[in-house]
């Protein structure tokens, strides 16, 4: 059994790196990045028992994606290797203020788009601690949605990221079908950006938290709002991380993926809500000062940081 399954796409990231733009682009760097294996590998290389669910192309990218992953601890054995496919990619721009980051995606057609409830083995499912879960895969497709739709049934204890991604559907359309899944839900992530653009919730995050606790009934919800770090609402408690971090940007993509990791990891290694919150927020400000979409984090960097530990490490 393991403590966390996740089940969703992961892309080949190349990104230009600033302030160079995409028409002006040499040279591309390459990694990869998707919402629910950042989660899996922040998860597995803080300690946790973690697999992975997903496909990859019969070709050397698959082979690399899946080394790379197995690398940070996780189990990728339910991962299909599909003949003649291809992997998504995003291509991302990084601006400096006033421009934003951009990104582009090129992923129709994938390994990944490829896989339905008939290819996966879901007892691994119905064994976990906790199955985590994003908004992306449902908007990828029909193929894709009826995957998302069977993990849901078959968890046991679901957490579920909004994730919402304004290229893949519109705002009434993920409302509409995200509402079916939230009353399943047991732990709730969800931007402030996004509750405003998903739900029209625009108040307090008092107020915001309020609404999204009628649709999600069972949850204990975290509103992610960047660099104000994040509030949580369980069981009509209201918690706010108990410390603040002084973070150099290096890149923000993945923040929330890794706080996300840190949470769970906290939250299935017994430790408090407030302790949890604390960690997820300490791992999100961690992966900002890393490149990458994957926090590349120990638990002794979060104790450190959490400790106000040194500033030079000998």
């Amino acid at each position: 059994m393991h403590d966390l399954v996740t089940l969703g796409e992961v892309l080949l990231r190349l990104a230009i790196p600033s302030p160079a733009r995409i028409e002006t682009a040499r040279a591309l760097d390459v990694q990869i990045g998707g919402a629910e294996a950042n989660v899996a590998a922040v998860a597995a290389r803080l300690g946790l028992g973690v697999a992975w669910i997903s496909a990859l192309p019969a070709n050397a990218w698959g082979e690399r994606t899946r080394r790379e992953l197995a690398g940070h601890g996780i189990d990728c054995d339910a991962v299909r290797t599909i003949d003649d496919a291809r992997m998504g990619l995003y291509f991302l721009e990084y601006g400096v203020p006033p421009r934003p980051i951009r990104v582009m995606y090129d992923r129709r057609d994938s390994a990944f788009a490829r896989l339905g409830p008939e290819d996966v083995d879901w007892e691994l499912v119905r064994r976990a601690r906790v199955v985590h879960l994003s908004g992306i895969t449902p908007a990828l497709g029909a193929k894709s949605r009826a995957l998302f739709e069977r993990a849901v049934i078959e968890a046991g204890e679901l957490s579920f990221d909004l994730n919402y991604r304004a290229t893949l559907w519109s705002p009434a359309d993920a409302r509409t079908f995200v509402d079916g899944v939230l009353p399943r839900v047991r732990y709730l992530f969800v931007g402030a950006d996004e509750a405003r653009t998903v739900f029209g919730l625009d108040g307090s995050p008092e107020a915001v938290l309020a609404d999204l606790a009628r649709r999600a009934p069972k949850a204990t919800i975290a509103l992610m709002q960047g660099a104000d770090g994040c509030t949580v609402l369980d069981g009509g408690r209201l918690l706010r991380p108990r410390r603040r971090h002084d973070v150099q940007v290096i890149d923000p993509i993945g923040a929330g993926d890794a706080y996300v990791g840190g949470f769970l990891w906290a939250t299935l290694s017994g430790r408090t809500l407030e302790d949890a919150i604390d960690v997820g927020h300490a791992v999100a400000a961690l992966k900002c000062s890393i490149w990458g979409d994957i926090a590349l984090v120990t638990p002794r960097d979060v104790d450190d940081l959490l400790s106000g530990g040194p500033s030079v490490r000998r």
